[in-house]
């Protein structure tokens, strides 16, 4: 099982970009910016990933490069991939970053139940029946 990231590959004890992987992964960005979905991006390099995937791969800053990981993507590119998963977002409502306006919460502060009748010799049936009659009020 692979625990490096896609697009590299670990050869002697350093990780190494994977040519063949690293222009799939550049095909992605590119696919995603001129508009195709994740879906599409990930079709078009022939890879078989569901929407989270490619998501994951596009918002990979390691593939950005660091002291352990070589540059698959430049700055410029993976932040425009991200400014536009944020347009899309907004564009489709579902932004998480706006706060939306919690429905007001309702506070049951009297308890009413009528006179109970006895209608079961079981005394638990009796309980469930009286149970089913309290009704929950609350002030205005």
């Amino acid at each position: 099982m692979k625990h490096t990231p896609f697009g590299y590959d670990v050869v002697e004890g350093k990780i190494v970009i994977n040519e063949e992987e690293a222009e799939l992964i550049k095909l992605m960005y590119a696919v995603y910016l001129i508009g195709g979905s994740y879906k599409a991006a990930a079709k078009a390099a022939g890879l078989p990933l569901k929407h989270s995937g490619v998501k994951n791969i596009l918002q990979n800053k390691k593939y950005l490069g660091s002291d352990s990981y070589p540059t698959i993507i430049d700055k410029e590119t993976f932040d425009a991939a991200e400014e536009e998963r944020k347009r899309r977002e907004v564009a489709l409502g579902r932004d998480c970053r706006q706060t939306k306006p919690l429905p007001q919460a309702k506070y049951y502060d009297s308890f009413s139940m009528p006179e109970i009748p006895r209608k079961y010799d079981d005394p638990v049936k009796q309980v469930e029946f009286a149970y089913g009659l309290v009704r929950n009020e609350v002030s205005s």
